[in-house]
């Protein structure tokens, strides 16, 4: 594997997990116990790791018994919270997990129009308290996709990053528990150095216990329109190359992603279109409603579409639209990059392989990088991806653990196809376990930064089990 490990070997002696009991609020869930399998368990079924034991967190303190109860004993810690990582590094064979998902409180202010986010919650439970006030955080397009994870890598989003930018963006402060058991708040005022680090650079600092956001108004009260507008996978061509010209010009409360799909065998897709390979692009407009027929008309006319879906409907159903269509335990394999243009070559490529789609499940998904999002300078955050382009990711997916080597042997093909045409790096929450070249090409000019703050804040590289950042030398 590409993560080492801080030891080179278990502990010999047993280790005292009583004393950890005795120390937790929460639960210690050990091997012997009832509902090991349950708790163990992510998102990606692909993964099947066995750790040594997964205490349920239930505050900071229980975080930071943790981190000092792995030091002592020389055990490995991994830190879960949505579950979603694409490698499942949110558990890890033979080590201690700390699961943050008993944390999910959330608490927003209105008046001040910021939100404080525990970090177990998922992004569901914060669309919950946040849209009703008409108000949302720029986040993914998963209501159930974990908020520390999606933050700490950046925070790409297909429908409000143009007009809001990343998720990092709008982070103004998160509580932590650091590698020697100490407990901060890193802001633009209280370890700013650590604060630029969090805000793309992963969860090689320490655990964030809560997240405190800058929050935007969203359509009226909350509701925006949106949908999708599928195309038949014969016309993804000239699709592609509309949404790469037409996009960038498009006003920026209209966000959208594209996706190379098959549609799903169930309401509210007509049944003469179920199982049809088909060009997505999935709509988002936040703006006036007033306004919409005039920015929506471009989206609606182009090409000739097999559905245009585009309804007001509250932010909070968009971002849960997906949530039944992949629900925990299929079978993930990732491969992803940036991209700077969508050019003929890159073209040709989708369409080879989007008619081509293994299974049901399994996509490619492209987001756009402009707007809020590229005005902010690459050095600003970790994040360096940010002159315009996209964010793609090709994922094999299916419920049947038969089919992973399929999956596997397509999106490595599609991602191999592609890697002439892209910008060298990926966004770091779409990777598996690619090695430290790929961590590296993901940071640009920022990597060097971020090996000095690890060596600050981590020096021993306690926080590993992620997308690596090794400490600096010296």
């Amino acid at each position: 594997m590409a993560i080492e490990a801080m030891t080179s070997a278990a502990p010999e002696a047993a280790v005292p997990w009583d004393e950890l009991t005795a120390q937790l609020r929460g639960e210690l869930v050990t091997p012997d116990h009832p509902h090991y399998d349950v708790v163990r368990a992510v998102y990606n079924g692909m993964i099947d790791r066995r750790p040594a034991a997964l205490a349920q967190c239930r505050d900071a303190a229980d975080v930071r018994a943790c981190v000092l109860f792995a030091r002592q004993h020389g055990l490995e810690l991994a830190v879960r919270g949505g579950g979603h990582n694409a490698g499942g590094l949110g558990v890890w064979d033979g080590a201690l997990v700390a699961d943050l998902s008993q944390m999910r409180s959330v608490s927003l202010s209105p008046a001040d129009a910021t939100v404080r986010v525990d970090g177990g919650c998922i992004w569901g439970d914060v669309d919950h308290a946040t849209v009703p006030f008409g108000m949302a955080t720029p986040a993914g397009f998963f209501g159930t996709t974990g908020v520390g994870g999606l933050t700490l890598g950046g925070g790409v989003t297909g429908y409000l990053g143009r007009r809001y930018g990343l998720t990092v963006d709008n982070l103004l402060a998160a509580d932590m528990v650091l590698a020697d058991g100490s407990f901060v708040t890193a802001s633009e005022s209280s370890h700013p150095d650590l604060y630029w680090a969090i805000r793309g650079g992963g969860g090689n600092f320490g655990v964030v216990t809560s997240f405190t956001f800058r929050c935007h108004p969203i359509g009226e009260n909350g509701v925006i329109i949106g949908g999708p507008v599928l195309y038949d996978i014969a016309d993804a061509g000239d699709v592609l190359r509309w949404f790469a010209q037409t996009q960038p010009t498009l006003p920026e409360d209209l966000g959208g992603w594209l996706g190379l799909i098959t549609i799903p065998p169930a309401p509210p897709f007509p049944e003469e279109l179920w199982g049809r390979k088909a060009c997505a692009i999935v709509w988002c407009y936040s703006g006036p409603h007033a306004q919409a027929d005039e920015v929506l008309a471009p989206v609606k006319t182009f090409g000739q579409p097999l559905i245009v879906g585009l309804q007001p409907m509250p932010y909070s159903a968009l971002t849960a639209a997906f949530n039944d269509l992949f629900p925990p335990g299929l079978q993930w394999y990732w491969r992803a990059d940036f991209y700077e243009e969508i050019g003929d070559d890159a073209v040709a490529v989708h369409e080879d392989f989007g008619s081509r789609l293994p299974t049901g499940h399994s996509t490619m998904h492209l987001y756009p990088i402009d707007g809020a999002i590229a005005r902010v300078p690459a050095d600003a955050t970790p994040f360096a991806y940010r002159n315009g382009g996209w964010a793609g990711v090709i994922v094999g997916v299916d419920p049947d653990p038969a089919n992973a080597e399929a999956l596997t042997l397509w999106t490595k093909a599609y991602w191999e196809a592609l890697r002439p045409t892209s910008a060298g790096g990926a966004y770091i929450n779409f990777m598996m376990d690619e090695g430290q070249e790929r961590v590296r090409a993901s940071y640009r000019n920022n990597y060097a930064r971020l090996t000095q703050v690890k060596r600050r804040y981590d020096p021993d590289n306690f926080f590993h089990i992620n997308q690596n950042i090794r400490p600096a030398d010296g």
